[in-house]
């Protein structure tokens, strides 16, 4: 029996969606089709009538239409004062919308960073947040203790945009009843369990402190040019973006696009230091052992990596 997905758009730039039709192997149709999805509605894939979306809206509020999955991309906006009005459909706040889809959905998720944590307007007069956490404090628009009728929390799928695959997999894996174990933050622990760092291209120049100051070389990211790599969880360098590249593949710094507090309150692309020393240091080091041993390590840092060479 089909699952029935309703795609909600709430404050977002739509590169959730952008991404999702992006898909290769399958593509987004063959997928729907492979793993039998009913999409009731998506901004980019469905042209109902107001009046048809309204009446769909309706049944699945009386719970007519019975609804398995709700996306939710975009931040929750409750502006100005709590009243939700900076952000509506045909006049409603879409905060109120969102709270009657919950109620019948036996899944959510929460696509991208916005979703999940509040993203750009976390700290704005729009008063946004993510549906179960703002920021890292659990708790957003639904609350801590929200769970679905089938007992799941939002399932949270960070990122700017969202991995297409780590949606893709998400919804396969409730489609077909798979269990998914969840990290601390609800993000599935498949894809939000490693860093970016950990995969990275770049690893052997970091280990030995091969460092770049300016774009365009072949060394480590991190020390100067703002590189989360170190710091962030996420699938970038295991599922790679059109199954080929990612930012750090391609000499950009990885910006933390999954972190709880994206995006930073202080400039890109510059690492904060304390006499040369970033001032957040990669996950489970302490700052004594990580002058040490980054200290021997650029001593002993071979030829080939100076001179960035090429690794045969």
């Amino acid at each position: 029996m089909s699952k029935t997905l309703y795609w909600l758009q709430c404050g977002a730039c739509g590169g959730d969606s952008m991404g999702l039709l992006s898909m290769e192997s399958p593509d987004i149709i063959d997928f729907v089709k492979l793993v039998d999805i009913e999409i009731l509605f998506h901004p980019s894939l469905s042209n109902p009538s107001p009046t048809q979306h309204r009446n769909l809206l309706e049944a699945i509020f009386s719970g007519e239409q019975p609804l398995d999955i709700l996306c939710v991309e975009g931040s929750i906006i409750r502006g100005p004062g709590g009243t939700g009005m900076y952000d509506t459909f045909e006049g409603k706040p879409k905060k109120d919308i969102l709270g009657l889809l919950v109620r019948r959905a036996k899944a959510v998720i929460a696509v991208g960073t916005c979703a999940s944590f509040g993203g750009i307007g976390a700290d704005g007069e729009i008063e946004a947040t993510g549906l179960q956490f703002l920021k890292s404090h659990k708790g957003g628009f639904l609350g801590s203790m929200f769970k679905t009728d089938i007992g799941l929390p939002v399932i949270n799928l960070p990122g700017c945009p969202c991995h297409y695959d780590a949606l893709s997999s998400t919804l396969a894996a409730l489609c077909t009843n798979i269990p998914i174990a969840l990290n601390h933050y609800n993000a599935p622990l498949e894809f939000y369990n490693m860093l970016i760092h950990q995969g990275c291209v770049r690893n052997e120049y970091h280990e030995y402190r091969v460092e770049d100051a300016n774009f365009g070389n072949r060394g480590c990211l991190f020390f100067y040019l703002g590189c989360h790599g170190p710091l962030a969880h996420g699938p970038c360098n295991k599922l790679l973006w059109n199954k080929r590249s990612s930012k750090t593949r391609v000499g950009v710094p990885c910006v933390g696009c999954t972190n709880p507090d994206f995006p930073q309150p202080y400039p890109f692309f510059k690492t904060r230091n304390i006499a040369g020393i970033p001032l957040e240091l990669p996950e489970g080091i302490d700052r004594a052992h990580y002058l040490a041993y980054k200290g021997m390590a650029a001593a002993a840092a071979p030829d080939r990596l100076i001179k960035r060479e090429t690794r045969v």
